[in-house]
């Protein structure tokens, strides 16, 4: 029997986590086992990892990217640290990532980029309300990665974040903007990385967006093909 690719999943250390068993469901449906990390879910690096997902969550501190901390902040020292090893772990051993809403944003931020902590009352062309549906809408770049996985030149997505990357982290590229020009999907250019601003694991009902998630496997898949 083939072994199904182990995928960490990282996240919140809630008992309840809809972005968890989302994230879970879709890999399993994928052919993959997840792995939950979290500050109450520990597993060690020196196991068989395969690929790597970081996902949404609390703001991120700006001290990681050089910024002073806003008042309103809603941040998680813990778990910022646990995900930057995690995130410097992948880098180092060239292990495949994807990056969710927080999970992009600090993918960017580990490779020096920075982010703007609020941009609600910069938005004129979409409305700032969260939401779980497919409402929002991000072109993609013609010659990006996410355009030829997701096969789709403009997607439907969902909304439940406030900042966004301002300046993609190195090696990193804008490949998804929104109406407003905020970008919302970045990826590495020579590297298996890729990180969105929305939450797919949501919208697993989506053919293009299950995609996400093959690619991460597919990444898999060729590493291990490799010489």
């Amino acid at each position: 029997m083939v072994a199904r690719p182990r995928v960490v999943v990282t996240g919140n250390a809630r008992r309840w986590s809809p972005s968890w068993w989302c994230t879970q469901i879709t890999l399993r449906l994928l052919g993959a086992r997840a792995i939950r990390v979290s500050t109450r879910h520990r597993v060690s690096r020196d196991g068989a990892v395969d690929a790597l997902i970081i996902g949404g969550g609390d703001d991120i501190s700006p001290n990681h990217y050089g910024q002073p901390a806003k008042p309103d902040g809603d941040y998680d020292p813990a778990r910022d640290a646990l995900e930057i090893e995690w995130i410097q772990w992948a880098l180092k051993t060239n292990t495949p990532m994807l990056g969710i809403c927080r999970g992009a944003q600090l993918i960017n931020v580990v490779l020096g980029g920075e982010l703007n902590q609020n941009i609600r009352s910069l938005r004129k062309r979409t409305y700032n309300r969260p939401g779980l549906l497919p409402t929002k809408q991000v072109w993609l770049s013609s010659h990006s990665a996410i355009r030829a996985v997701t096969r789709k030149g403009k997607l439907r997505v969902n909304s439940l974040h406030y900042q966004v990357v301002t300046r993609p982290g190195e090696g990193m590229r804008a490949v998804g903007w929104d109406l407003d020009e905020f970008i919302q999907a970045t990826e590495h250019s020579t590297r298996a990385i890729m990180g969105v601003q929305w939450h797919p694991e949501y919208l697993f009902y989506l053919s293009s967006e299950r995609r996400l998630f093959a690619w991460l496997l597919d990444c898999i898949s060729a590493r291990k093909e490799r010489p």
